[in-house]
């Protein structure tokens, strides 16, 4: 079974405590608290300089915590926890920090992500369909860092800033325990036996189209619509990742580049899988901070002119002058914006693609780019900016609270799949 290194925690001094019998370099080390610290860029322990440190469990029982794990990282959810892990504890030293890192089985792995995504209570169904996307995302991504260094592609003058961000390739570990790649919190979420069962039932299953792994993207709520990938990454497509309605069976497609299509598509209230107000279903993948967002498949932003001013001044690192206009210039099929202008007294940008728009249009991240904007007057002049708008997140691939419907109504793991990520179709990694 193949093992993964996952990045959890990076700081000048980390402290953590084992449990259950670990070794360093053959000899048992106590149960109990410890602290590593840089020191001359190396690792400082217990009176020793070290280049690395690894930490090995006796046995399946061991376990070991790391304290104030950084999570949600820039989201307007980020926090610390204490969390606790399975399997070997290492420590390097990265740009001048210590890096905490978890060695282990990629099954053991998923576990874990399953549980972190959403709730180990969700429908077995559900369960399984996000284990084969989790399991594929990360094969696709192990495969694509061979090929690739590319990370903040993009182009930038004067008139215009455009970046997408693809998954970085992390140099000294293959995955980051954060939401920038997949959410790990080791067995401090609740790993449930249904959890494993969803897992073992579809151990070593992946999504293929055309011989290769799928890069099976996913997000919380579409909004009604998915998209494709080319709004959100580099300019490519795949026939796995397209746009179209989020319901049962085939419907009439709504191309919502179109500006007055898609201001009717956001201001209305569409039927889809993801238009839900069922708590239950909500809480299947909405974890406890999770639950802090609400009205996500339709929402608004208000901003004053002053407001909008400052905020898009630090965000973007650029002196507009007092914003005066956010007009879209781009949009793509789900109507998620992937360039828009942004008009100051003293510059104007245009800036993509969605995730850049995001950033810049809040202090962590907005919902989406699917969004309409109103330029609002009050009575005593002062201009603000509404911003009406659709989902959360980039919407490509699997929508995590559609999903959860389909499996609350019945719907197979493999039914969702097939709805999610169309032409695809199941096979073991070993296989392939």
């Amino acid at each position: 079974m193949k093992n993964v290194n996952i990045g959890i925690l990076r700081a000048p001094q980390i402290e953590f405590c084992l449990s259950g019998g670990y070794s360093i370099d053959g000899v048992a080390l106590p149960d109990g608290r410890y602290s590593v610290t840089v020191k001359d860029g190396a690792i400082m322990w217990q009176g020793a300089l070290h280049d690395s440190l690894s930490f090995r469990p006796f046995d399946d029982a061991s376990h070991f915590t790391l304290y104030d794990v950084v999570i949600g990282v820039n989201f307007h959810w980020e926090r610390k926890q204490n969390q606790t892990f399975a399997g070997v504890l290492c420590f390097i030293v990265e740009d001048g920090e210590l890096r905490a890192i978890n060695n282990l089985p990629v099954e053991k792995y998923l576990e874990s992500v399953i549980s972190s995504e959403m709730s180990a209570t969700s429908s077995m169904e559900f369960l399984k369909a996000h284990t084969v996307i989790s399991r594929s995302w990360l094969y696709a991504q192990l495969r694509r860092s061979v090929e690739t260094t590319e990370t903040h592609p993009g182009y930038d003058d004067d008139e215009r800033i455009v970046r997408w961000y693809a998954r970085e390739n992390h140099t000294l570990f293959d995955f980051c325990a954060d939401d920038h790649c997949q959410r790990y919190q080791g067995i401090t979420a609740e790993c449930s036996e249904r959890v494993a069962k969803a897992v073992a039932a579809t151990s070593n299953l992946v999504l293929v189209y055309d011989g290769e792994v799928c890069d099976a993207r996913f997000s919380k709520c579409c909004g009604g619509m998915t998209e494709r990938f080319s709004a959100c990454w580099e300019d490519k497509d795949f026939d796995y990742l397209d746009s179209f309605r989020d319901v049962e069976g085939k419907v009439d497609f709504l191309d919502l580049i179109d500006e007055d299509t898609a201001r009717r598509w956001i201001e209305g209230s569409p039927e889809s899988f993801c238009n839900t107000n069922d708590k239950e279903v909500l809480s299947q993948v909405l974890n406890g901070y999770d639950c802090e967002t609400n009205d996500f498949y339709r929402w608004q932003v208000r901003y004053t002119q002053d407001e909008i001013t400052k905020l898009i001044e630090k965000r973007s690192g650029i002196n507009f002058g007092r914003i005066e206009e956010l007009q879209p210039i781009e949009r793509a099929a789900s109507g998620r914006l992937v360039t828009m202008r942004i008009v100051g007294t003293n510059r104007t940008v245009v800036v993509g693609k969605e995730l850049e728009i995001r950033r810049w249009l809040s202090p962590s991240h907005l919902y989406s780019s699917a969004f309409v904007v109103d330029k609002l007057y009050g009575d005593n002049g002062e201009i603000s900016f509404l911003l009406k708008g659709a989902g959360w997140g980039h919407g490509v691939g699997l929508c995590q609270i559609g999903a959860a419907m389909m499996g609350e109504r019945g719907y197979s793991f493999s039914q969702i799949l097939e709805h999610y990520y169309p032409g695809a179709v199941l096979q073991n990694i070993e296989d392939i």
